[in-house]
């Protein structure tokens, strides 16, 4: 038998049985906030700049890639990882310049900041997966277990795809009076993750909330969303602003470049230092996730056109998630910045530093590193009294 009731039984019957991770699908008036929303249109979010969000090129072609033997092997680090362990007793002065960062690996980021805690991206599971299982393993230690890194003033998350937004993690902060800053629709996996909606601060592009001394927005991206088997692209993604008395970061979440860094710089900037996605690029999804040389144009953008802040590397290093190698991002990260004067910083994973202070530069990923092919260096002119040197860099990214 059929009817209007039994299919409305079965609906329910299926939601019960979506794994937990899964998180929720925005309804109500948060499903009515999201359909008036500008950057919503023809029934999903709709990206600043077109943007291809699934692989282009041949499948199988790119599955040779990624499962071959000798290219598995290239995107993991020969040995342990140097992992700083971060300690109540690195964190317990306040920054002498009022702004200190710490690199958890990934994008997870701890920025405490002109007397405020914020942690961007928390990702303290061990997988980034909905399964416990399977999916991207972490290939170092968490730097500081998260019941031990003290209280947040607030937690913000760029997108809600599983290698920004982790289940085990936000149940744990859950648990404490954190607050937690989120782009439009990703409210409703916290929720359902046992955050009170009291504690949520949800913002489209452009809009801000304000929090003790801080200010935080909401700025475009050029990504994408899901985390179910159905990408609904009911929630939105994001980069960040965060805006204190004396200083001012930003954190890119993922995305691809697009004119629109220059115009949140113009609109927000400088910044005293960025967290820029450098990882997990490929020409297969080249519009979604930036080279590292894009990340540093990305960063020059935002600061007006002009070397200026610190640039800390993000989205790489921790987990295995495209077929480049390991290595090459911080390396080709370096090379960009060299080319360009900018400050890269290069912490280990838990490693402090204040942007204002001394920056670590050390290339502490080299010994663990196979031999990397450097395809983005152009030959320099090597003769020729009028020859100008051209750029080393690929800055569109042609590998």
């Amino acid at each position: 038998m059929t009817g209007t009731g039994s299919d409305h039984s079965l609906r329910a019957t299926l939601r019960g049985l979506r794994p937990e991770a899964f998180g929720a699908d925005p309804k109500g008036e948060r499903l009515a906030r999201i359909r008036r929303s500008p950057n919503f249109a023809d029934g999903v979010f709709q990206n600043p700049v077109a943007a291809r969000t699934r692989p282009a090129g041949s499948t199988v072609e790119f599955a040779k890639i990624y499962f071959q033997k000798e290219a598995r092997a290239r995107r993991a680090p020969t040995g342990a990882i140097p992992v700083h362990a971060t300690t109540l007793a690195d964190l317990a002065k306040p920054p002498v310049s009022g702004l200190r960062i710490t690199w958890m690996g990934h994008s997870s980021v701890l920025t405490e900041i002109d007397g405020h805690r914020v942690l961007f991206d928390p990702v303290w599971g061990d997988r980034c997966s909905p399964f416990a299982f399977a999916g991207p393993k972490r290939l170092h230690p968490v730097p500081v277990p998260l019941a031990e890194l003290g209280p947040v003033d607030v937690v913000v998350i760029s997108h809600d795809h599983y290698d920004h937004l982790d289940l085990p993690t936000i149940k744990v902060l859950a648990s404490t009076d954190t607050l937690f800053a989120v782009p439009l629709g990703v409210g409703a996996h916290l929720e359902r993750w046992g955050v009170p909606a009291s504690r949520l601060r949800e913002l489209d592009w452009n809009e801000s909330t304000d929090v003790g001394g801080l200010r935080l927005t909401a700025t475009p991206a050029r990504h994408f969303c899901g985390r179910g088997l159905r990408n609904t692209q009911h929630t939105l993604w994001a980069s960040w602003v965060v805006t204190g008395p004396e200083h001012r970061v930003y954190h890119s979440g993922d995305t691809g470049y697009f004119p629109g860094f220059a115009e949140i710089g113009a609109a927000h900037g400088p910044f005293d230092a960025t967290m820029i996605q450098i990882g997990a690029y490929s020409e297969y999804w080249p519009d979604i996730h930036m080279t590292p040389a894009e990340g540093v144009q990305a960063h020059l953008d935002l600061q007006g056109g002009r070397s200026h802040g610190v640039l800390l590397p993000i989205h790489w290093g921790t987990f295995n998630l495209a077929p480049h190698a390991w290595a090459e991002p911080g390396e080709w990260t370096s090379d960009a910045g060299q080319e360009s004067g900018q400050v890269i910083a290069a912490p280990r994973p838990g490693q402090p530093f204040e942007p204002a202070g001394t920056v670590p530069v050390v290339p502490w990923w080299r010994p663990l590193t196979r031999p990397l092919a450097h395809p983005w260096r152009r030959p320099r002119p090597v003769q020729g009294p009028v020859e100008t040197r051209g750029s080393d860099l690929d800055l569109a990214g042609d590998r």
